[in-house]
């Protein structure tokens, strides 16, 4: 942690990697007075470092596509843009459906892939239990695949994002929680911390599931919740090969892939009620085991290295909110992803550069995730959400 400063242009709230990745996409195009301000002492250990790292190109909603035709191939560039390693995989998605009303509605999701230049493989369901012949498939009806989907380094991400936005001049401060933001009249003119005020132009609300909490602090309500979400990792699994992919029992909200010599595997609960607590729910977490157990067998064999939990930020449409809040100059957030957020960082904090820099996003038209849709009904609903 370096002093607080008394002024800076832009202040972010939140560490991970929005936020870094706003501060980073800034400092790039030459707005270097900016100061991340971070509550935790390391940079990214938040939501973003509690993530599964998945990244994916198959959505049901044409922008969340569009989001991740730019930002995916960001990550494909990032090693050499940032200099840091990201062990970015591209072992592809597998969405295994067994009821009818995901095979009809994964078909329609399939074709505006498509005709977004999205090319995700249909299967049938024979073709699933040939092309993993681990899971117990008998009940899957078909799947989709698409092997550009895989898999990054979450703190890696963080990392080069923040190192490469220090190196440009912008000041990241941890250990430095905001406790209050100050308006006068229509304006944001200053954040508050424990180590003093900090007057600025610009306040980017960057705080994830904390994001409404701190929103609340310049009296904007955010329809944001956190939603616990838990996962572990297992002892080694030499069955496994190499190329096995991200699969997702989609009904079921279960997922494996790969970790190290053994599987990261995770499965949501339906019935977690919003909150922040990050205890891992061991009575959860046996549900869990034994709906992977029953998708894939060998998991029986294997031992527990390490569980947690972490948060998602979830608004009522799973999409999130981009830009300025309205009636209050100088005040924008981005946060609200429902467990797309990591994967779509890159893009973000370039979107939010643009809309600070040049008065509106400028690489996509994300005029649809406003805040003010919610207000006016116009919620787009995300389907593909895990």
């Amino acid at each position: 942690m370096t002093d607080l400063p008394s002024s800076t242009q832009v202040a972010i709230i939140g560490g991970g990697v929005m936020g870094a990745s706003v501060a980073y996409h800034l400092a790039r195009r030459g707005c270097t007075d900016v100061v991340l301000l971070e509550r935790e002492s390391f940079f990214g250990q938040g939501a973003t470092g509690k993530c599964a790292g998945g990244i994916r190109y198959q959505f049901s909603t044409e922008i969340n596509i569009r989001l991740s035709q730019i930002s995916l191939p960001m990550l494909d560039r990032f090693e050499d843009e940032t200099g840091q390693a990201i062990d970015l995989r591209r072992c592809g998605y597998l969405f295994l459906l067994t009821n009818e009303a995901d095979v009809a509605k994964f078909r329609s999701n399939v074709a505006l892939q498509h005709r977004l230049g999205v090319h995700t493989e249909w299967l049938s369901g024979d073709e699933v239990r040939r092309r993993v012949p681990l899971l117990a498939a008998d009940d899957v009806l078909a799947g989709t695949f698409h092997s550009r989907d895989g898999l990054a380094d979450p703190n890696g991400v963080v990392a080069g994002y923040a190192s490469a936005a220090r190196r440009l001049g912008v000041r990241l401060l941890s250990d430095t929680p905001v406790t209050g933001i100050e308006v006068s009249g229509e304006r944001i003119t200053a954040v508050q911390t424990p180590q003093g005020r900090l007057s600025c132009e610009v306040v980017v609300n960057a705080a994830g599931p904390w994001a409404a909490a701190a929103s609340e602090l310049a009296g904007v309500h955010l329809p944001v919740q956190p939603i616990r979400r838990q996962m572990l990792t297992t002892t080694p699994l030499p069955e496994i090969p190499s190329d096995f992919p991200f699969v997702i029992d989609f009904a079921r909200s279960l997922y494996f892939h790969r970790e190290g010599k053994g599987l990261l595997t995770g499965m949501s609960n339906p019935q977690e009620k919003p909150g922040f607590d990050e205890r891992v729910d061991e009575e959860w977490e046996l549900v869990h085991m034994e709906a992977a157990i029953e998708r894939l067998p060998l998991l029986a064999r294997a031992g527990l290295v390490a569980h947690w939990a972490g948060l998602y930020e979830v608004t009522p449409d799973a999409h999130p909110i981009i830009g300025p809040v309205p009636g209050l100059a100088g005040y924008y957030v981005v946060t609200g992803f429902s467990g797309h957020g990591f994967m779509h960082g890159p893009v973000a904090g370039l979107l939010v550069s643009e809309m600070i820099l040049d008065g509106r996003a400028t690489t996509l038209d994300i005029s649809s995730l406003d805040l003010q849709r919610f207000a006016e009904g116009r919620l787009i609903r995300e389907y593909n959400v895990i």
